[in-house]
């Protein structure tokens, strides 16, 4: 009689650990389900690769891809180029944010804003803004500066579209409710039209975060120096392959972890916000 009261829970206490071990389980599956592309494509690249279709110049194997790029980290490249590719990409994008957010703000609350910046926004969003590249480089040199400058010339144009299109799409009554209330410009600005206009406006600075990688990978490419882009491109004219797919590699990894960081940032920003109600599958 002891022991089977000992054995059953009593009435009303709940008894936790079937549900800690479902919810454990339902992680694991659910962890496993979403890298399972990434794992079936790494299986298939080292299946490929030592299947003789490709030659190691062509494809090297996985395992040997991931060992140059132990190498590289215990050597100490990687850490130096990967800092100085997120170094430009993120001090361009920080530009990008705020300068993007600015003049979007100004295009929908001035009339003369709106005159002066929307033409060359019309015309420089739909063009390759790598175009410019030459122009940079005799101006400012193959250096920092040059790098950053052609970053932000290409991913601010997100943000201020963006921006525009959150702010006007801000609704009325919102607006009308707050100034019957008494508010100023500035309060109606900061209290109402900025927090209403919020998911749009990440959803921009999303959009320009990988862009400004993307960039400054391809203006490390084709200006030389450090830097994943770089060191991909010297790799290549010394027909290092396996460098050369380590540096994909290496990019790959710091554009995925970028991408969650601005989803983690966001998920944060607006969790007073209706979307963050909604079941998250990212």
């Amino acid at each position: 009689m002891a022991g089977l009261n000992k054995a059953t829970p009593r009435r009303g206490e709940p008894d936790g650990v079937p549900e800690k071990a479902a919810r454990f389980l339902y992680m694991l599956v659910w962890g496993f389900a979403r890298i399972f592309s990434i794992l079936a494509l790494a299986i298939a690249w080292e299946a490929l690769a030592r299947s003789g279709v490709f030659t190691p110049f062509q494809l090297p194997a996985l395992s040997a891809v991931l060992g140059r790029i132990w190498t590289d980290a215990v050597s100490g490249d990687l850490w130096i180029n990967t800092a100085l590719t997120l170094y430009r990409a993120l001090v361009a994008f920080a530009i990008c944010a705020i300068g993007g957010v600015m003049i979007g703000m100004a295009m929908s609350r001035n009339v003369i804003a709106h005159w002066f910046f929307d033409p060359i926004v019309s015309v420089g969003f739909p063009m390759p803004k790598i175009a410019f590249l030459p122009v940079v480089i005799l101006w400012l040199g193959v250096y920092d500066l040059s790098k950053i400058t052609i970053i932000v010339i290409d991913a601010i144009f997100p943000v201020i579209a963006a921006t525009v299109i959150a702010i006007q799409g801000v609704e009325r009554e919102l607006i009308w409710s707050a100034r019957n209330m008494g508010a100023t410009n500035r309060e109606l600005l900061h209290q109402v039209i900025l927090p209403a206009a919020s998911p749009q406006i990440m959803t921009g600075l999303q959009v320009a975060l990988p862009l400004s990688l993307i960039v400054a990978v391809v203006a490390e490419m084709l200006m030389g120096g450090y830097g994943l882009g770089g060191a991909m491109i010297t790799a290549s004219r010394f027909a290092n392959s396996t460098s050369v797919f380590a540096g994909i590699v290496e990019i790959a990894v710091v554009g995925y972890v970028l991408v969650k960081a601005m989803a983690l940032i966001r998920r944060r920003l607006l969790i007073w916000h209706q979307e963050a109600a909604a079941p998250y599958t990212q």
